[in-house]
């Protein structure tokens, strides 16, 4: 049956219509994987690339500014990532920038993320390599996590041990929580280290007082630290010093006298042993005396 011009011309307008949408297909496709924009190339060596795969999305602080686009194994632990960069983009990536390989969300495709530098270094040029930081593995994970179960397994048997241990009343903890006496014990030696804490505590602050006292003038050291009033302690002493000088000799004398009464020697010894001397000078006295009188008399 031959086709009237109407659907000719629906079939065609149809068609028409399905080009543009494969058009805007591959071109919203190809400008999101900057296959049509004006880009360069930027390299990072990897040890891993944990299943990273062409096409995938290239961010720089979280945003998408460029896709992968070529994958070369160098050797068993060398791989370089060619990745195609925005041009706009360029200016803002430093030398000291770092590539890392992550997960578009918890589950998502692998991409690349590169992180900001934290110096001054220039921006790259296109072509240059950056550094990069390799990812942690999932099987160090699962190696780490089994080491780590069995540290604690070990860490619960030996836990296990010590409680059963107290638990018994073995051991000085389990002797502390098990025996009464112990324990009163313990809390009497407690109170006491209170007490006499307390009690030096006191005796500190006092000895502060004390110590802070001395700076006052009107204390004795506070009165030393005057230069006048040291200057005559000093010659207080040095008067003091002259005064037992003097003090010996005088007792030295007295000495001496003593030494001579006891030898039988001196007037004192006359007069402490001959009782007629004495009578003579008492006589001798009485007769001045009389003189003495009658002169005044007579004058």
């Amino acid at each position: 049956m031959e086709k009237t011009a109407s659907q000719k011309i629906r079939l065609g307008f149809f068609v028409i219509i399905g080009l543009l949408v494969f058009i805007l297909a591959v071109y919203f496709i190809g400008d999101k994987q900057k296959m049509f924009g004006k880009t360069n190339h930027l390299e990072a060596v990897f040890n891993n690339v944990s299943g990273l795969q062409l096409g995938n999305n290239v961010r720089y602080s979280g945003i998408s500014v460029g896709t992968v686009r070529g994958i070369e194994m160098i050797n068993d632990t060398t791989i370089r990532v060619d990745m195609i960069i925005d041009k706009t983009i360029f200016p803002h990536i430093k030398k000291d920038a770092i590539a890392t390989i992550s997960s578009d969300g918890l589950v998502g495709n692998m991409i690349i993320s590169i992180l900001p530098g934290k110096g001054n270094e220039p921006s790259v040029e296109p072509g240059d390599e950056i550094r990069s930081q390799n990812r942690i593995r999932t099987d160090d994970l699962l190696n780490t996590l089994s080491i780590t179960n069995k540290n604690a397994a070990a860490l619960t048997a030996n836990l296990l041990k010590i409680t059963d241990t107290i638990i018994q009343g073995k051991g000085t903890l389990g002797s502390l929580i098990n025996d009464t006496i112990m324990s009163k014990d313990m809390k009497e030696t407690m109170r006491y280290l209170k007490l006499t804490s307390k009690g030096t505590s006191e005796t500190v602050t006092k000895l502060n007082k004390l110590i802070t006292s001395l700076d006052n003038k009107d204390n004795v050291v506070g009165v030393i630290k005057d230069s006048a009033v040291a200057n005559k302690i000093k010659k207080m002493v040095t008067n003091l010093n002259k005064s037992s000088t003097e003090i010996d000799k005088v007792i030295t004398n007295l000495n001496a006298t003593i030494l001579n009464v006891k030898d039988g020697k001196g007037v004192i010894n006359h007069l402490s042993n001959d009782p007629q001397l004495v009578q003579k000078i008492d006589s001798t006295m009485t007769n001045i005396n009389e003189a003495s009188f009658r002169l005044n008399e007579n004058m």
